[in-house]
């Protein structure tokens, strides 16, 4: 191996690589800036109204969320989210995308949700939540992403077994 003393030396090194991207050199430190991405944003996708729609999904419920500029207030089937969703941990559920987005109370939110328990239908409204910001502010989707409210959870109930008690439990053992 040859003797590098600075960063420039391992500029004559690696040759072409180096030479096709930009440099900005300040005193002894240099740093390569990535290049611009060539890849278009997103683009909006809004309805007839304004509306930015979205379907989301939690084990077996289903939420169709529309979503428009507001002051905040969320209704799912036709109640408050206070009201359908009485326990407060649900409620954060529901507010976790707007709180990473910080777009608290920025947005209006219509939701009709059917299929599975409480919980199952908070994560799909999350879900559809998610889906529909993006579509609205397409900018806000890689802080989504990041946080992973845009990946459907696929877990769900596993099914009963014929000679079991449940999906996997067996039957007490009886050896006489």
């Amino acid at each position: 191996m040859s003797d590098t003393k600075d960063l420039s030396d391992l500029k004559e090194i690696a040759g072409d690589i180096v030479a096709d991207a930009p440099v900005e050199e300040s005193g002894e430190t240099a740093t390569i800036e990535p290049p611009v991405s060539t890849m278009p944003l997103r683009e909006q996708e809004l309805d007839q109204y304004g509306r930015a729609y979205a379907t989301g999904r939690r084990k077996d419920a289903v939420a169709r969320v529309w979503l428009k500029p507001g002051k905040g207030k969320i209704t799912v089937n036709g109640r408050d989210s206070v009201t359908y969703f009485a326990r407060p941990t649900l409620r954060l559920v529901l507010n976790q995308v707007f709180a990473i987005t910080e777009r608290e109370e920025q947005y209006d939110v219509v939701v009709t949700v059917k299929g599975g328990g409480l919980s199952g239908q908070a994560g799909a409204v999350k879900h559809g939540i998610s889906q529909a910001l993006t579509k609205y502010e397409p900018a806000l989707r890689a802080t989504v992403k990041a946080a992973g409210f845009l990946t459907r959870d696929s877990r769900k109930v596993e099914r009963k077994k014929y000679g079991k008690a449940k999906a996997r439990k067996s039957f007490q053992f009886s050896k006489r």
